[in-house]
């Protein structure tokens, strides 16, 4: 996988879009768009894009579309870090620990800057 674009401050239908990142691997392209409600709460939409065709040859696209909320993303992040290390390691990780605030900050950010999804491409 490689990163390809990234964007700042848009509007999408009252819901403003803060950040984007395009990621494309192989057939697949992943949009990951943090947006801001009218009350500037923060959420993350995860999009998977695949190229399809139709009977008569005409291409489209079919997306899946993943909303996560802020209340979520400890419990998103562990469940996903879990998985990836499974599916990397074969081997099932300890349960996962319940942490304070303050370690549960810095988690997330190593986690997801030393997170790779190479090893998942197809």
């Amino acid at each position: 996988m490689e990163e390809n674009d990234k964007k700042t401050e848009g509007d999408n239908g009252g819901r403003q879009e803060i950040y984007s990142q395009t990621v494309r691997a192989g057939k697949r392209t992943y949009f990951f768009d943090v947006k801001a409600t009218r009350n500037d709460d923060y959420y993350l939409t995860i999009t998977e894009s695949k190229k399809r065709f139709n009977k008569e040859g005409k291409q489209y696209f079919e997306k899946h579309k993943v909303f996560l909320y802020k209340e979520d993303f400890e419990k998103f992040n562990n469940g996903l870090t879990d998985v990836i290390s499974y599916i990397i390691d074969k081997q099932p990780l300890p349960p996962v620990q319940v942490m304070d605030e303050e370690e549960t900050d810095k988690e997330l950010t190593e986690s997801f800057t030393n997170v790779s999804f190479d090893d998942l491409e197809e």
